[in-house]
C-alpha cells in the first residue's frame, strides 16, 4: 500500500533506482542508472537544457512529464529522484486511491515539519485520478511539502486541472528517434549483466526494422528483442525475413477518444484540403489500420464534401453518401478501399469553401439581427382571408418574368442587398 512506502516518519523511502530481478522483463532491467545511460530526450536532458538546468540550480518546482508510452517518463522521474536525493514515494493510479495518497502525503506533510525536508512523490499515469481527486495534491504541492512529479500520456490541457497545472512545470517527451532505439537494442542485446548476453546475433539494419517498427516506443522494442531471444536459438542470428514473426502484428498507439484521435482527424481532413491525395492515403490508412470506426470516418469524408468541395464538384457529396453506404454494408476490412476511394476522390476535386464561409455568414445574421416578417410576396396565401390581407401580393414568377429575379428582393427589408455567397473557387489539382 502507499501509505507502507514511508514506513516510519524518519525511516528509508523506496529506492528510485531498485535494481530489477533478474527474471523481470527485460525492458525493466535495461532501465537506465544514470542520467548518462539515458538515451533520447535530449532537448530536456542535454547538457545545458531545461532538465539539465533544474537540476544543477537544485529541483524546487514539481513537474509533469507528458509523452507517448515508452518514451521515458517514469525512468526520468527515478533518476531526478535520485539525482536530487529526496525521499522517494512512487504511485501509480491505476493500483492506488486517493485514500492511500492522502496518508502518503500528510506523512510527508509531518516528516517537512520534523525535519524540514521535502519528500518527491512520484504519480505514474496521473490522468487516471479525476479532476476531483487531482484537488488533493494542491495544498502540499502549493506549501511546498512535496515535489510531485506526474507521468502521463495524455494532454495535460485536457486531463490535469488548471489549478494544478499553474503549479507545476510541464515537460514534453517526444517519441525515441529510430536512432535512439537502435542504441537500446544493441546495448541490451550485448549487456552480460542485465540484458541478453548475446542470446542471439542481429545486424543494425535488422534492429533498425525493429525500431520503425514500433513507434518511438523503448519498451515495446526490447519486448520485440526479448521475444527474438525466446524462439531463437542461443547464438543464431536474427534475419530480416525473421522479424514480422518476433514483432507479430504491429500495434498502432491510438486513443479513439483522446487527442491522437483528433490529430489523426485533423491530418487527414487538412491533408484532403490542401488537395493531397497521397497523405490523404497514408492519414486515412493510420486510422483504419489502428481501428477507427469506419462511419466515424465515413461521416468526416461526407462533412468535408460539403465544406470544402461543395459547389465547385456536387458529385463530391454523392460519392461520400455512396461510400459510406458501401462501407455500411461490407464494414471492415472489405469497406476500406471504398473509403480510401472516396478520401483520394475529395482530394483530388476542385475545391470552394464558398457554401461553408455562407451559410457560416448568413447564421450569423440569423443569431444578431431582428428576426423581421417573412415579406408579404414571399409568403403563402393558402386560403382567401390570406390573400385579402396581401399574403402573395406583389410575387412575381421568375419562369415568366425574367425581370423578377433582379427587381423582386426576397431578403427581409433589414437585410436587403445582403450578399453571402461569393462564387471562389480553385482550380482542380493536376
Amino acid at each position: 500500500m502507499a501509505s507502507n512506502l514511508f514506513g516510519d516518519l524518519d525511516g528509508p523511502s523506496a529506492d528510485p533506482l531498485t535494481a530489477a530481478l533478474p527474471d523481470a522483463p527485460l525492458a525493466d532491467r535495461m532501465r537506465p542508472r544514470s542520467l548518462d545511460e539515458y538515451v533520447g530526450q535530449s532537448q530536456l536532458v542535454g547538457p545545458g537544457k531545461v532538465l539539465w538546468s533544474l537540476l544543477e540550480g537544485g529541483l524546487t518546482q514539481s513537474l509533469i512529464l507528458w509523452g507517448p508510452p515508452g518514451t521515458g517518463k517514469t525512468t526520468l522521474a527515478r533518476l531526478i529522484a535520485a539525482r536530487t536525493e529526496l525521499p522517494f514515494v512512487p504511485f501509480s493510479a491505476v493500483m492506488s486511491g486517493v485514500k492511500e495518497l492522502r496518508v502518503a502525503m500528510a506523512k510527508a506533510e509531518e516528516r517537512r515539519a520534523r525535519t524540514g525536508g521535502r519528500s518527491l512523490l512520484f504519480v505514474d499515469e496521473i490522468h487516471r485520478f479525476n479532476k476531483a481527486q487531482q484537488d488533493a495534491f494542491l495544498p502540499y504541492v502549493e506549501r511546498g511539502d512535496i515535489l510531485l512529479i506526474g507521468a502521463t500520456t495524455e494532454n495535460p490541457s485536457f486531463e490535469i486541472i488548471s489549478a494544478l497545472l499553474s503549479r507545476v512545470r510541464t515537460l514534453v517527451l517526444e517519441p525515441l528517434s529510430v536512432e535512439d532505439l537502435v542504441v537500446l537494442l544493441r546495448r541490451a542485446l550485448e549487456d552480460e549483466e542485465r540484458g541478453l548476453a548475446r542470446a542471439f546475433e542481429a545486424s543494425d539494419d535488422v534492429l533498425m526494422q525493429i525500431a520503425n517498427a514500433c513507434d518511438g516506443d523503448a519498451r515495446r522494442s526490447l519486448t520485440a528483442l526479448e521475444t527474438g531471444a525466446a524462439i531463437l536459438k542461443s547464438g543464431a542470428t536474427l534475419e530480416s525475413e525473421g522479424v514480422a514473426e518476433v514483432l507479430q502484428r504491429k500495434v498502432l498507439h491510438y486513443d479513439k477518444t483522446g487527442e491522437e484521435h483528433f490529430n489523426l482527424v485533423s491530418a487527414l481532413h487538412k491533408s484532403i484540403r490542401n488537395s493531397d491525395e497521397n497523405a490523404t492515403l497514408y492519414w486515412i490508412a493510420r486510422m483504419m489500420e489502428a481501428g477507427e470506426d469506419g462511419k466515424y470516418i465515413s461521416r468526416r469524408l461526407i462533412r468535408m464534401a460539403s465544406e470544402d468541395i461543395g459547389l465547385a464538384d456536387p458529385f463530391a457529396l454523392r460519392m461520400a453518401l455512396d461510400a459510406s453506404e458501401a462501407f455500411h454494408q461490407l464494414g471492415y476490412p472489405e469497406g476500406k478501399l471504398a473509403l480510401a476511394q472516396c478520401a483520394v476522390y475529395l482530394a483530388r476535386a476542385p475545391k470552394s469553401n464558398a457554401i461553408y464561409v455562407a451559410y457560416g455568414n448568413a447564421e450569423r445574421d440569423v443569431a444578431e439581427t431582428a428576426a423581421q416578417p417573412v415579406p408579404l410576396h414571399l409568403r403563402n396565401a393558402s386560403t382567401q382571408l390570406m390573400k385579402e390581407t396581401g399574403y402573395g401580393e406583389g410575387y412575381r414568377y421568375a419562369h415568366d418574368d425574367p425581370s423578377a429575379a433582379e427587381e423582386m428582393t426576397c431578403l427581409p427589408p433589414n437585410l436587403a442587398g445582403k450578399r453571402y455567397f461569393k462564387r471562389v473557387q480553385r482550380k482542380k489539382p493536376e
